[in-house]
């Protein structure tokens, strides 16, 4: 073959992978109106780790949570809930849990949060769930 055939397939190998790659990038490129987010979601349960009871009732449980998330977010998005368990000692559990609902935020202000909300309710962990969303904040037409 020619020394001029071999540059142009070079050539025009070259500018083909060029194109793909350009392809590529704008296949996998997220749409620029969407906004990908972590929805954090915290299950925080109510009662004592060491004794198993109840730190208070349910409705001042709610307003401490709801206050240590003021603090840390300006706003919140909890749930209530119940949960139960069968523990080591084959004894049934159950306890007040609050469900909380996190967008716009990181995993380190969560954890910050998650902190103070242990040491509210004398846990030793909290569940904490990242889950990828797309967020957006209507404001209608």
């Amino acid at each position: 073959m020619s020394k001029k055939f071999n540059i142009c397939v070079v050539i025009l190998s070259v500018i083909a992978i060029c194109l793909a790659s350009v392809s590529l990038y704008f296949a996998t490129k997220p749409q620029e109106q969407e906004k990908k987010d972590i929805q954090y979601v915290m299950y925080v349960g109510t009662n004592d780790k060491d004794t198993n009871k109840p730190v208070c009732t349910k409705e001042e449980a709610r307003k401490r949570a709801e206050n240590i998330l003021v603090e840390h977010f300006g706003g919140y998005t909890v749930q209530d809930a119940d949960g139960g368990w069968l523990g080591d000692d084959g004894k049934r559990y159950e306890e007040y849990s609050i469900v909380i609902y996190l967008s716009d935020t990181n995993e380190e202000d969560v954890h910050k949060a998650a902190d103070d909300m242990i040491k509210e309710f004398n846990q030793s962990s909290i569940l904490i769930q990242a889950n990828e969303t797309k967020t957006e904040f209507y404001e209608g037409k």
